[in-house]
């Protein structure tokens, strides 16, 4: 830590006093600098433990500002690092507000936000892609089903070559018959493809504690072009996040098949991420286990 805080003085041109880390996700750390005297700076270190992410990301803020209606927070500059684990660091505007996770003050501010939430995901699911699938440094003329075919094997390939001792038969064998199962579950995937904030939670929009309004979207994901329902896939927690999933598709349906296709996503999402950064999330596998076999017989 001293030794990434004395990296960051050097850059910024003044000295930090400390360095807290305030959020922590598979592939990056977030961390708020304070100045000498104990002051917060306006802005953010984003620290990427995987080398290439900081740019993509940097990337994608930018366009999805440009083309939405809703704020996102601004990129001051990228910074290759080699303090241990990270790989490179994004410097970023700090933007003030709590996590939509927090309840509102009432259930008809709730009902405001989710509408004003809804809206600024249609802006951004109204931009066609042209015929264009994938993340921002691999984009093709490509249908999404085989587009997202292809993905899963590179991530299955990845898997059979390196150790993987989280992975119990149950998660392998849930992995291999999804796999082998894509075209009839992909069968009724026909929308075309639109820019995606591609890491969409409740931990990823940012409203004012008093107001309940929204104030920004955060953190995203290094998919580009995508269907609408990757972009919801990550809304299947029970609770606020459920409610905001229904009301999305109350305005605006996706086909039946994202019904279940949502655990196919979130299972080879969670097999991604364990290559990467080596934490499995097991949850993911046991509820889409349940919820996929019905499927699949």
């Amino acid at each position: 830590m001293e030794l990434l805080k004395a990296e960051l003085s050097a850059v910024l041109g003044e000295s930090l006093s400390r360095l807290e880390r305030i959020s922590e996700q598979p592939y990056a750390h977030l961390y708020a600098m304070y100045d000498k005297e104990g002051n917060p700076l306006s802005l953010l270190a984003k620290g990427y433990v995987c080398q290439g992410i900081a740019q993509q990301e940097a990337y994608k803020l930018s366009m999805l500002a440009r083309e939405g209606e809703v704020r996102l927070p601004t990129v001051y500059g990228l910074v290759v690092t080699e303090q241990t684990p990270y790989k490179e660091l994004l410097l970023m505007e700090r933007l003030r507000g709590v996590s939509v996770e927090a309840p509102t003050r009432t259930p008809q501010r709730w009902e405001l936000l989710k509408d004003h939430i809804v809206e600024s995901l249609l802006a951004w699911h109204r931009i066609d892609s042209h015929g264009y699938v994938g993340t921002v440094d691999s984009t093709q003329e490509n249908t999404w089903p085989k587009w997202y075919a292809q993905r899963i094997e590179v991530i299955w390939s990845t898997l059979l070559k390196v150790s993987a001792p989280l992975l119990n038969a149950e998660d392998r064998r849930l992995l291999f018959r999804t796999r082998q199962s894509l075209d009839k579950l992909f069968a009724d995937e026909h929308e075309n493809c639109v820019l995606v904030h591609g890491n969409l939670t409740l931990r990823s929009m940012l409203k004012d504690p008093r107001s309940d309004q929204l104030l920004a979207m955060l953190n995203p994901g290094t998919m580009l072009w995508a269907p609408r329902e990757y972009d919801l896939f990550r809304l299947c927690e029970d609770g606020m996040a459920k409610d905001l999933l229904f009301h999305y598709l109350s305005k605006a349906p996706v086909a039946e098949g994202f019904l279940y296709r949502r655990w196919v996503y979130g299972i080879w999402e969670a097999a991604a991420r364990y290559i990467h950064t080596g934490l499995l999330d097991r949850a993911v596998f046991e509820l889409a286990e349940r919820e996929l076999l019905p499927w699949l017989e």
